[in-house]
């Protein structure tokens, strides 16, 4: 089986690193503790902040491996690096105009991760991303929505860190 690569910005790169260290070195001597504490209450078997612990403990250890493994394959990209051609690549931040409401909006095509609407970030593997990827300043790129398909003209493709 071929390994996946997690494409991120450098951005979302940092973030995931800080959100591991902030787990191992805070949340998770936090939870140690609060298992040593209900251990002392005495009988395990009915004792709900012991369980309780115990579950976050589960919780917290799955996303460290997660995170671990993300970042033991991500293909970190920084864009500031790669040369400016005006086509839409992982990374960008583009300009777009609903060719039939006139309404603009600017999404940056960023890593699973990093997705998130309400700031315009887009994941990479979305529909939007995909139909815009490898299209140029002037194009039209039409989206398969749910609501049916949408197309947008590509107004500006900028290079953002």
């Amino acid at each position: 089986m071929a390994l996946t690569k997690y494409p991120m910005t450098v951005k979302g790169e940092k973030a995931m690193r800080d959100e591991l260290e902030h787990l191992k070195k805070e949340v998770r001597p936090k939870i140690v503790q609060a298992i040593a504490e209900a251990r002392e209450h005495g009988d395990l078997k009915e004792n709900a902040e012991y369980h309780a612990a115990r579950e976050q403990q589960g919780f917290c250890e799955g996303r460290v491996q997660e995170i671990e493994a993300k970042l033991s394959n991500a293909q970190v990209i920084d864009i500031s690096t790669l040369p400016v051609t005006g086509k839409i690549i992982f990374g960008v931040t583009v300009d777009l105009i609903n060719v039939e409401t006139d309404e603009e909006i600017t999404y940056k095509i960023v890593g699973e991760d990093e997705s998130d609407i309400k700031n315009n970030k887009i994941s990479v593997t979305s529909p939007i991303a995909r139909a815009l990827i490898g299209k140029e300043e002037g194009d039209v790129a039409v989206v398969n929505a749910p609501g049916g398909e949408i197309e947008y003209e590509i107004d500006k493709v900028k290079h953002e860190v």
